[in-house]
């Protein structure tokens, strides 16, 4: 009897330790922010593709938007960032459409996602997101960018706006300068001269916005090119060095928005 016991007990603490029901105080949403490595889905660990990157999410829950990749689409949805602590739905889950050799990974971490009801700690770094039964579906581990904000310091052209490159020879190139220290940027957007600073967010190494950009007032011919890129600018939350070089300006969604090269 004494044996029986003690694997009951032995299952018990299993089942314990891989549910997301817990007599701790459920953890606030803002725990969850920023970006994170999705490892393993459905008790599989993830294997990370050719370029050594595993699938991953974002959570901004100051905004209530999601993005990421599934391993080969970027991801984008929505949660409701007044639900109780411990409790998550991500709504409208959408990804783009690319084709790739294996969907396998892509498949399986969007079904997970879609059962995902609450979330719950870990370990050190580590997140459960677990579906209506309690059970873990996802696990995240916090991702660590070796990308600095440094790298945008100095000054840079601003080669496309939402996928559109712009036109070679013109008479005011678009452009971009970063202050990494004083955290400011000035440049122009065509026509009129931009000024202003930048925030970001310390739970997401790539994280930048650009709220308050002030312009000059200076009508010119067409103004199409510069309310396009003004338009972008505002809609920037993070961005990430390209890997052909130059810097990449991304929307909440993850669309890359703006191009900037030296």
């Amino acid at each position: 009897m004494k044996k029986v016991f003690v694997s009951i007990c032995v299952v018990g603490a299993a089942l314990a330790m891989f549910s997301c029901r817990s007599v701790e105080k459920a953890l606030p949403l803002s725990s969850i922010n920023g970006e994170w490595n999705i490892i393993e889905v459905n008790g599989s660990k993830v294997a990370p593709d050719e370029s050594k990157n595993l699938p991953f999410i974002v959570f901004d829950t100051a905004t209530g938007r999601l993005s990421g990749n599934s391993g080969c689409n970027r991801m984008m949805g929505s949660f409701d960032v007044n639900a109780k602590p411990g409790s998550i739905d991500l709504k409208g889950m959408a990804s783009t459409r690319m084709m790739c050799p294996d969907m396998t990974t892509e498949n399986n971490v969007l079904n997970a996602l879609r059962q995902v009801t609450a979330y719950k700690k870990a370990g050190k770094n580590k997140m459960y997101l677990c579906n209506a039964s309690n059970r873990p579906v996802v696990i995240l581990e916090k991702k660590v960018s070796d990308v600095k904000l440094s790298v945008l310091s100095g000054e840079w052209k601003i080669k496309e706006v939402n996928g559109e490159a712009l036109p070679s020879g013109m008479e005011k190139q678009p452009s971009l300068a970063f202050d990494v220290k004083k955290k400011t940027i000035h440049g122009n957007a065509g026509c009129n001269l931009i000024n202003g600073g930048y925030e970001t967010n310390a739970d997401n190494a790539k994280s930048i916005s650009f709220p308050g950009v002030a312009t000059t007032m200076m009508a010119c011919p067409d103004m199409e090119l510069e309310g396009k890129i003004l338009k972008a600018l505002n809609e920037v939350k993070s961005f990430d060095v390209l890997s052909g070089g130059g810097i990449g300006l991304y929307d909440a969604n993850g669309a890359l928005v703006l191009v900037l090269e030296k």
